[in-house]
């Protein structure tokens, strides 16, 4: 079923994941960065303490970053430690196998997308591949492939696309107005 709030928690989490990583990439705002990324984190936990899928992609997503090596400054690490610590406050919701095997789906996606973007020898190979790793498609299969598969909601998907869209006009929105 539909849940407002679920929704607006993965749109914001989205919007305000990429304003912080634009702040500190592109302006080297680090006290922006950390405003957004902690409002971010915030969003993010409140999804995750709302629904299992969510907390799941996100653990998942928190997972593949670091084995990817891809936090690299301290909005970062400040994001990951909001998230964490609102989550506890929250509570974090029950987990069951089949969870635990989401997980473990969702890092391998994760971590193929991070893998892939911005890799220049991937991109060279063809503009597929630099299209399919420069939007970061492997999580978005994955989690289709998963909600087909009945392991999680299909409006978890549905709310996955609203990050991702919500990323992306973040994206668009500071190339235009804040750069």
């Amino acid at each position: 079923m539909f849940n407002p709030i679920i929704a607006l928690s993965y749109i914001s989490s989205g919007f305000f994941m990429k304003i912080s990583d634009d702040e500190y990439d592109e302006k080297n705002n680090k006290i922006l960065a950390i405003i957004f990324g902690i409002v971010c984190g915030a969003f993010t936990a409140l999804a995750s303490s709302m629904s299992t899928d969510a907390a799941c992609i996100f653990i998942a997503i928190l997972i593949g970053n670091i084995l990817a090596q891809k936090v690299d400054g301290i909005h970062h690490v400040v994001t990951m430690l909001s998230f964490l610590i609102v989550l506890v406050f929250l509570g974090l919701p029950a987990f069951s196998r089949p969870s635990i095997l989401v997980v473990m789906i969702c890092v391998a996606g994760a971590l193929i997308d991070e893998k892939g973007n911005d890799n220049e020898i991937l991109y060279e190979k063809s503009k597929f591949l630099m299209y399919f790793f420069d939007y970061r498609f492997a999580l978005k299969v994955v989690i289709l492939a998963l909600a087909l598969f009945g392991l999680v909601d299909i409006w978890t998907f549905v709310y996955f696309l609203c990050f991702e869209i919500a990323y992306e006009i973040a994206r668009v929105l500071f190339e235009k107005f804040i750069l």
